[in-house]
């Protein structure tokens, strides 16, 4: 069996985090494994509190895992503090990790800031060139590029400067496109888009955390970038169209609709 480890925040209510990330592992058939960065009091209706799991911990957590189970890939999330995103790389170094998604969890769907400018600096320093693929959405990408992102043609030019700083491929998210949602993949100087129409449900809690931990499953499975992202895109798409509506505010997909 393929194994995929996810390293981020946990979601107390199931939707988001390591919650998700696992739900998507497992319904890709994949055997999960979690080192959490931050217990977060969290539901469909916002965040209440944050808790930073002390970097010596996070490190504790990695070696733990790669000294017993290796994974075939890593997806790395919400990790708001520079001490644990320096521990991170440093221990995926010494282990020489492979298959690394790093969902640059910056921005959230209304526009909040989720990392400290201090942590962000270190983020992109340190992670984002270590990756194979980065995954950030519209207002990530803005953040990175230093551009302002309306149309599929900015998506482009971000990405492009995007990738001075990396080598890792860039998936550019269009879930805030007006009229479509289109992602954008910039790989190896290439243009693909994956094209989709919105789909009209309102809840979309956790779909960051789902699509990256999609991809991962793909390339632990040996698959391409390419085909790693296709299938991500269809499985959250699936996920979404299935219409589960629970809590009180933007609810949370179904992972297992297809079981």
């Amino acid at each position: 069996m393929k194994k995929v480890l996810t390293i981020a925040g946990s979601d107390c209510s199931g939707g988001a985090g390591i919650q998700a990330d696992l739900k998507t592992i497992s319904a890709f058939g994949i055997y999960g494994m979690s080192v959490i960065t931050a217990l977060t009091a969290q539901n469909t209706l916002g965040v209440n509190g944050v808790r930073t799991t002390d970097k010596e911990f996070t490190r504790l957590q990695i070696r733990s895992v790669f000294e017993d189970i290796f994974p075939d890939a890593i997806k790395i999330g919400m990790v708001s503090d520079a001490g644990n995103i320096q521990v991170i790389k440093e221990e995926l170094e010494s282990f020489n990790a492979v298959n690394i998604v790093l969902d640059t969890v910056m921005v959230s769907t209304s526009g909040h800031s989720l990392i400290n400018e201090n942590a962000k600096e270190v983020l992109i320093k340190t992670l984002i060139p270590i990756a194979d693929i980065i995954t950030p959405n519209i207002a990530e990408a803005e953040v990175l590029s230093r551009i302002t992102v309306n149309e599929r043609e900015d998506m482009v030019r971000a990405a492009k400067i995007i990738s001075n700083i990396t080598d890792a491929a860039i998936l550019i998210k269009g879930g805030h496109l007006k009229d479509c949602a289109d992602d954008m993949l910039y790989s190896d100087g290439k243009i693909e888009w994956f094209n989709e129409e919105h789909v009209d449900n309102e809840n979309t809690h956790g779909t960051g955390c789902t699509l990256s931990s999609a991809i991962a499953c793909g390339l632990a499975e040996g698959y391409t970038i390419e085909k790693s992202v296709l299938d991500a895109k269809n499985y959250l798409t699936g996920a979404i169209k299935n219409g589960l509506n629970i809590g009180k505010g933007r609810g949370p997909l179904n992972h297992m609709y297809r079981i």
